[in-house]
């Protein structure tokens, strides 16, 4: 399972840099278009699992992080129409966040960073980030306010992956797709919990799950499993669907 990154030029959000910066929203998703899975914190699961299979995988740092699986193939993104419009209800907050990221700088805390190659930018139109006396605008501030409450569910998902993993209950799988035609589509390396060690847990480990939610979380995980033949489904309904996979 890849996960494909969209920010193309992200910079240090600089207050002389971008002072007459501007961002506009383009209304459409374009950039996403190859991502074939995103990431999601934990506080997303209730609404996430009823469009998107939702899986872990292991990062590029080597924690392991709950994903939306969003393409049955590399650089494939099935939510993403023709017109750049997203195609489902919920929106991941991974993408909410765009072009706007927050970054570790070595040496010092997380830094705000903007992707410059967003489409958006402009210097005449949209949300000012700063004003005449280079302050950071209402937009802005409501902006770091939902990348710091981004950052803070990024924690607590971390410390549930953690849970999941100290006690053994998640377990390597594949998934099989079929489409209409007969097609197949197999998704190796997915990690998901195993429902058996689940119940073998000490009574006092459960308890702890469920009173701090994440067995709530599990349950909205394993349900969301039924989705992955919806993105076979979504991949017939395509009219430029590959004749094979």
């Amino acid at each position: 399972m890849a996960q494909q990154m969209f920010y193309e030029k992200p910079v240090l959000l600089d207050r002389e840099k971008h002072r007459n910066r501007r961002v506009q929203p383009t209304g459409g998703f374009g950039f996403a278009r190859k991502s074939n899975s995103l990431y999601l914190a934990a506080a997303e699961f209730n609404e996430a699992c009823k469009e998107y299979p939702i899986v872990f995988t292991r990062s590029p740092n080597g924690k392991t992080v709950p994903v939306a699986v969003l393409g049955l193939r590399n650089q494939e993104n099935l939510f993403v129409d023709a017109q750049d419009r997203w195609a489902a209800r919920y929106l991941p907050a991974f993408l909410r966040r765009y072009p706007f990221v927050l970054a570790e700088v070595p040496g010092e805390a997380l830094a705000v960073c903007i992707d410059e190659a967003y489409p958006g930018l402009s210097d005449t139109q949209g949300e000012a980030l700063f004003d005449e006396k280079g302050q950071e605008t209402p937009f802005l501030k409501q902006t770091l306010e939902f990348l710091t409450q981004y950052q803070r569910e990024y924690a607590r998902t971390e410390a549930f992956c953690k849970r999941l993993e100290d006690n053994g209950l998640l377990k390597e799988t594949g998934a099989r797709a079929n489409l209409r035609d007969g097609r197949t589509f197999n998704l190796n390396g997915l990690l998901v919990v195993d429902e058996k060690k689940l119940l073998e847990l000490p009574d006092a480990v459960a308890l702890a799950m469920f009173r701090s939610g994440e067995l709530h979380l599990v349950t909205a995980h394993l349900v969301s499993l039924s989705n992955i033949q919806r993105l076979a489904d979504r991949l017939a309904d395509r009219p430029d669907a590959p004749a094979t996979p």
